[in-house]
């Protein structure tokens, strides 16, 4: 790890336990991981994320995307990928820092910019790059706030505005600035998605799809593939198991009751495909993350190191 980021580290150890801390900044969550893990799925939500220790591989398109110490990943949409953590332990733990995108505010700091002529939408809805130093001297300015609580109202959004400046700015501005976008085609996908996600236990009708994004059935299924590397019954199948090993993991509910709220009509297809998604069935799952996951704060979809970012 660059000596660069000791001071990153420092403030994010300081403030996070293992797993997923949820920070008092809005959106800032820093992620802990303290051994190398197994492939595993996991969610990507629409969101930064900067590694400070460590490293992280994710398959997206069936290619492989690894990123470390010193760089950053953009992801444009929620997206199910699978994830591993690499060179954590011996008291070096992954540590990573991730900032969930609202699209208001990254269309508002657009708006205040000179404007640009971009292409249309990007060939991949996930990006990797290096921190540079600015982006280093903002992003800790941000972290050093969770040292005085009381200035996270007032001194936050101003940091966090920075960053997203420095990040417009930078060779992601244009994935950046199409996330803003309402109307573009990356921003019709983000509204298909958003309501696979919200109507995830019901059946999919790719014309309802059509109707809330705007777009003919072989754009949407052209974009939706180029964006997530899933066609959206296959997304709806990936969200579907994310949200039955969220509920399993509440502890509230059995195998056969969560098949059936999460829209499966068939508990042995459930079943079936759980332990193809996650490489075991339900139960022994289960048994399996409790005894790898520590320090969870609220329930959510993840993988066995209990990091989702």
């Amino acid at each position: 790890m660059s000596d660069t980021l000791q001071p990153h580290l420092d403030l994010a150890r300081r403030h996070a336990r293992s797993g997923m801390t949820v920070t008092p900044i809005p959106r800032l969550e820093i992620g802990v991981g303290q051994a190398t893990s197994g492939t595993s799925p996991c969610l990507y939500r629409s969101m930064i994320c900067f590694i400070l220790q460590g490293s992280k591989e994710v398959t997206i398109h069936d290619n492989l995307l690894r990123y470390g110490a010193g760089q950053y990943l953009i992801s444009a949409l929620d997206l199910p990928l699978s994830g591993q953590i690499y060179d954590a332990g011996h008291g070096r733990p992954y540590v990573a820092v991730s900032l969930v995108l609202d699209p208001a505010q990254l269309a508002q700091m657009a708006s205040t910019m000179p404007p640009v002529r971009d292409p249309d939408a990007p060939g991949s809805g996930i990006a990797i790059n290096p921190l540079t130093p600015q982006l280093r001297d903002t992003l800790l300015r941000l972290l050093a706030l969770l040292d005085t609580p009381g200035d996270i109202p007032v001194l936050a959004p101003i940091a966090e505005r920075e960053l997203l400046y420095r990040l417009l700015q930078g060779p992601q501005g244009r994935l950046l600035r199409h996330i803003a976008r309402p109307e573009g085609a990356l921003g019709r996908i983000r509204r298909a998605v958003e309501w696979i996600r919200e109507h995830h236990n019901t059946r999919l009708r790719i014309k309802d799809l059509c109707d809330v994004s705007g777009m003919s059935r072989a754009s949407l299924h052209r974009h939706f593939v180029a964006l997530t590397g899933l066609s959206p019954i296959q997304y709806q199948k990936q969200i579907r198991l994310q949200e039955a090993r969220t509920l399993l993991l509440a502890g509230n509910h059995n195998a056969a009751d969560v098949a059936f709220a999460v829209g499966y009509e068939s508990a042995s297809q459930f079943s079936r495909e759980y332990l193809r998604q996650f490489g075991a069935p339900p139960v022994r799952d289960l048994q399996r993350l409790r005894q790898s996951i520590t320090g969870i704060r609220r329930p959510q979809p993840q993988g066995d190191d209990g990091v989702s970012a």
